[in-house]
C-alpha cells in the first residue's frame, strides 16, 4: 500500500496551508465538512483532553501539525494528505464515544471506526469537490487507522510485528509527524511522555529498517510467512516451493472485475460466484451456502491438478479472502489478491445499466463500501490494485 510516488503526485486537499503565511482558515473547514461539524459537542474523558470536545481537539491537532517544520518541510502533496488525515483522524469517535458505568468517557476502536468512514468520504467525494485519487485516499485512510501506534506501540507484546505491519501500509515517518500534532493538539497531564515515546517510536522503526519505507522482505513468500506465522523472523529468506498461481479477484460489484480478467488473463479457467448463483438458480438475497461450497469443491478440481485459476466475487473483507488465500496456499499455489476499483459515479452508472437481474441495490453497494477492507501486502504473496485515476 505505501506507494512511494505518492510524495510529488500533485495533490490538494481544500484549504490546506501554504506558504509563505502557512494560514489556517478553520471557519472555512467547518463550514465545508458536515463531518467535521459532526464533532462539535462529542465529549472525551477530561484526564487524556482537557481541552474539550473532539471539535475543539482537531482544531488544536491540525493548528499543532501546520505549526510543524517537519510537515512544512514536506513536498506540497504530502503535506496535504497529513493535513487531511489530522483532520478526520477522530471522524470515528462521534460513532464510538460511551460513557462507561463508572463515569469514564471512552471510544474505542475509534480509529479503526474512523478509517472506514474516511475511505467512504474520500472515495464518494462527500463534501468534497471531487473524490480523492486511489492512491492518496488510501494513505489517509492508514494514517487515521494508525494514527495512535506511535504512542503505544513499543509497550506491546511484539513491538516489532507492530511497525513492520503498519510499515507495509503507511509511510511511518509522517505516522509519526501526525502523532506528535495529535499529542501538542491536547492538554493532558503525559503529553511530555507521549513525545518521548514518539522519539522513542521513530527511533526504533530507524533500528528496524521501516521509517520512510516498507521492511524489506527477502522474497514475497518471507513477507507472507511472517505476517501469517506468529513469532516469525522478518529476516528469515523462506523458500518459495510453489509452481502455479490463483488470482483472487476483490472489488465491490460494477468495479470492472469481469472486464479486467477478459482483457489481462482471457486464458484462465474463472469460478465466479455471480454466474454459479445463475447456474444454481440461487438469488442473491437468499443463502449463499451451496453456491460457496460448490465454488470451493471447483476450486479444489483445479487446486489438485495444480492449475492456474481465477476466483471471482466482491472479497470485500479481509477474514473472507485470508480463508480463500488458506485454501489455495494448503494447495501449494502461490496467491495474487487483484483488487479493482472504478470511479464512484462509474461504478453507479455501470450498475445502473446492468440487466435487471444482475443490478445491486444502490443501498447495499453503499452497504459493502462501509465494510470495504482494500486488501495490502500482508495477505498474500503478490497485491495487486487496479485503479482509475
Amino acid at each position: 500500500m505505501v506507494l512511494s510516488h505518492i510524495s510529488t503526485t500533485p495533490y490538494h486537499f481544500p484549504h490546506c496551508p501554504v506558504p509563505p503565511d502557512w494560514a489556517l482558515d478553520w471557519p472555512a473547514l467547518v463550514q465545508r465538512f458536515a463531518w467535521l461539524r459532526a464533532l462539535d459537542g462529542v465529549p472525551q474523558n477530561p484526564v487524556y483532553h482537557a481541552e474539550g470536545d473532539v471539535l475543539t481537539h482537531t482544531r488544536m491537532v491540525v493548528a499543532a501539525l501546520v505549526s510543524l517544520d517537519a510537515w512544512r518541510s514536506l513536498p506540497e502533496p504530502a503535506r496535504a494528505l497529513l493535513f487531511a488525515a489530522a483532520l478526520l483522524h477522530d471522524v470515528g469517535k462521534p460513532a464510538t464515544t460511551r460513557t462507561e458505568p463508572d463515569g469514564r468517557i471512552t471510544s474505542k476502536k475509534h480509529a479503526q471506526v474512523g478509517a472506514q468512514m474516511a475511505r467512504t468520504l474520500l472515495y464518494t467525494g462527500a463534501s468534497i469537490d471531487t473524490p480523492v485519487p486511489f492512491p492518496q485516499r488510501e494513505t489517509i485512510v492508514q494514517l487515521v487507522r494508525y494514527h495512535g501506534l506511535p504512542l503505544w506501540a513499543l509497550e506491546r507484546a511484539d513491538p516489532q510485528r507492530e511497525v513492520i505491519t503498519a510499515g507495509q501500509m503507511v509511510r511511518l515517518d509522517w505516522l509519526a509527524i501526525l502523532a506528535e500534532a495529535d499529542v501538542r493538539g491536547r492538554i493532558a497531564a503525559d503529553c511530555p511522555d507521549l513525545l518521548v515515546n514518539i522519539d522513542l517510536f521513530r527511533e526504533f522503526c530507524r533500528e528496524q529498517g521501516c521509517f520512510g519505507q516498507p521492511y524489506a522482505f527477502a522474497n514475497d513468500q518471507s513477507r507472507m510467512d511472517y505476517f501469517r506465522t506468529p513469532g516469525r523472523d522478518p529476516a528469515y529468506a523462506a523458500y518459495d516451493n510453489t509452481s502455479f498461481e490463483v488470482l483472487l479477484l476483490s472489488g465491490l460489484p460494477g468495479a470492472g472485475k469481469d472486464t479486467w480478467l477478459a482483457a489481462n488473463r482471457p486464458d484462465l479457467p474463472v469460478i465466479a460466484l455471480d454466474a454459479l448463483r445463475a447456474e444454481l438458480g440461487v438469488d442473491p438475497a437468499d443463502d449463499q451456502g451451496a453456491v460457496v461450497q460448490t465454488a470451493k469443491a471447483r476450486a479444489r478440481e483445479l487446486l489438485r491438478r495444480r492449475q492456474p485459476f481465477a476466483w471471482n466475487a466482491t472479497n470485500i473483507t479481509r477474514s473472507l479472502r485470508r480463508q480463500l488465500v488458506d485454501l489455495f496456499t494448503d494447495y501449494g499455489a502461490r496467491a495474487c489478491i487483484v483488487y479493482v476499483e472504478a470511479l464512484y459515479a462509474e461504478l453507479l452508472a455501470r450498475n445502473q445499466h446492468r440487466p435487471a437481474a444482475a443490478a445491486v441495490p444502490e443501498k447495499v453497494i453503499q452497504r459493502l463500501l462501509r465494510r470495504l477492507d482494500v486488501p495490502d501486502p500482508t495477505e498474500a504473496q503478490r497485491v495487486e490494485w487496479v485503479y482509475q485515476v
